[in-house]
């Protein structure tokens, strides 16, 4: 069993015509996930402004903030000091890659995650090319595109993958013995996602238990 448990992809709030607890605290502690960086569901499905405000209320270490950030041409780069910030182009409607993203993604410096969803791997190269220095946490890749990750994780050597979602027969041992399980993160996506699925892969992984331990407390990124 891992020591210490930290999810690096969960939400808080309230989910549009689901019925899905609001606080992953209690889900967190059945599960024995001691820290989660949560993003709220108001700033990925409504309002990014008031999701981030409402991020600004938690007063829980065990919570750290992942404001959502919809890059503006005419608005200021907030003064964010957040480790994460999390980016949805295709749900925002913004160029991942454009001058302004580019800008403000330089200007904050944080680690920037991405839904795989969400964009294209000439999009996350493009990114990588403009801004070397950048490190980026790549949400729900599943396991059927694990051939372009793995492209991906050769060319761009600050990519990081969250591995809630590899759920294939040792499709983690796979990337781990090809790049490492210091550039793979525990992540579950709860509580839209599966979160006991995740927590099961973690425990059973066919890998070093120092390998278990890094994937668990956020691999070399958190």
């Amino acid at each position: 069993m891992p020591k210490f448990v930290t999810d690096a992809h969960r939400l808080i709030g309230p989910v549009p015509f689901d019925d899905l607890p609001q606080d992953p605290r209690a889900e967190m502690d059945r599960l024995g996930i001691r820290q989660a960086h949560v993003t709220h569901t108001l700033s990925l499905f409504s309002d990014p402004r008031a999701g981030n405000e409402k991020l600004r209320e938690l007063d829980d270490p065990r919570l750290i903030p992942v404001p959502v950030l919809v890059p503006e041409a005419f608005e200021p780069i907030p003064a964010w000091d957040d480790p994460m910030v999390r980016v949805c182009p295709e749900r925002h409607r913004f160029e991942l890659t454009g001058p302004t993203s580019l800008r403000w993604l330089a200007a904050l410096g944080a680690i920037v995650a991405v839904d795989f969803e969400e964009t294209s791997p000439g999009q996350l190269l493009t990114l990588a090319a403009r801004l070397p220095e950048l490190r980026i946490l790549l949400l729900n890749p599943g396991y059927r595109r694990l051939r372009a990750i793995g492209e991906l994780m050769s060319e761009i050597p600050l990519l990081w993958l969250e591995i809630g979602t590899v759920n294939t027969q040792r499709g983690v041992e796979w990337l781990a013995g090809h790049y490492g399980a210091h550039r793979l993160v525990f992540g579950t996506g709860a509580p839209i996602m599966d979160d006991c699925g995740p927590r099961f892969l973690l425990d059973h992984l066919d890998l070093p238990e120092a390998d278990v331990d890094l994937i668990a407390s956020g691999g070399g990124l958190l």
